[in-house]
């Protein structure tokens, strides 16, 4: 076995019923592992592709990144809301705190985003999703069946291609694409949920970008351009642009258990596991 190969298989020490996993090199699956094609629950991995929606959105010129969406309410706009900037809780509609004060994570704000959306639109956010991200990457087995930030339903092949899109955009243009991923408000600190409080928590519009944090869900061999997100239904995808020289390198990997009940365990064999597949491609110059 390649150690590519050995490396994708510690999944199956994971305390979960079902999982699946893959890599990707320069945006192309070199290994896979598990049920690729089975839809699971990817929780809050919903929130990048929900951005990259919102996105396409601005680019087409029904909205505008940098407008306050609600002006009545709080001065935040779509870039505060993406990026955790806004001042909304974790759940809930009233704002708890000024803009650009702290990094809230918080899926309110992805709601009011995606709402913006849909109502510049004049249709749902999930029709206008389906149309602008999951039809034109024939992610067939991708469904948004509740949240935006957080009730998406695929499977591994599908969010190859998502995550393809990501490191050669098609329906962005490279400056966008490129803004979505690098940090916004880069000095605020916060909390990553069920990892740890850091003083600096930077995160670009709707990806979680690791920056110096320390412990974390990605590997130590992870650079701090990582970017990615995990969800509370026991699920990851990073892209790490430069771990490697000239090479860009990700990893998905889907499971049917939440988070929530296993989490020493999962921030344990997640960065264990990136660390692994990087360690395979240091020793595999392509």
């Amino acid at each position: 076995m390649s150690a590519l190969t050995d490396a994708l298989a510690l999944v199956d020490t994971w305390p979960v019923d079902s999982v699946a996993a893959a890599v990707v090199v320069d945006g192309e699956t070199v290994a896979s592992h598990g049920p690729t094609d089975r839809a699971f629950h990817l929780a809050s991995i919903t929130k990048t592709i929900t951005s990259w929606t919102t996105l396409i959105a601005v680019e087409e010129g029904i909205v505008d990144l940098d407008a306050v969406v609600a002006p009545d309410v709080n001065p935040a706009t779509l870039r505060h809301l993406l990026a955790h900037a806004g001042g909304y809780p974790f759940d809930g509609p009233d704002p708890i705190t000024g803009i650009e004060r702290r990094r809230i994570y918080s899926n309110t704000g992805i709601e009011i985003a995606a709402g913006v959306v849909a109502d510049a639109a004049a249709m749902p956010f999930e029709e206008y999703m389906r149309l602008g991200v999951l039809e034109p990457l024939a992610m067939s087995s991708t469904e948004l069946r509740g949240s935006p930030a957080h009730g998406m339903w695929s499977s591994v092949d599908d969010v190859l291609a998502f995550m393809a899109e990501v490191v050669d955009p098609t329906l962005l243009s490279a400056p966008m694409a490129a803004a979505a991923v690098r940090p916004h408000f880069p000095l605020l600190g916060g909390i990553v949920p069920g990892v740890g409080r850091f003083d600096t928590c930077p995160w670009g519009m709707g990806f979680e970008v690791r920056g110096d944090k320390s412990p974390h869900w990605t590997g130590s061999r992870n650079s701090a351009a990582t970017f990615g997100h995990f969800g509370g239904a026991g699920t990851i995808m990073w892209i790490d642009p430069a771990a490697l020289p000239g090479r860009t390198v990700g990893v998905v990997a889907l499971t049917d258990r939440p988070f929530d009940e296993w989490a020493g365990d999962a921030l344990r064999v997640w960065p264990e596991l990136s660390d692994a597949v990087l360690a395979s491609q240091e020793s595999d110059p392509g």
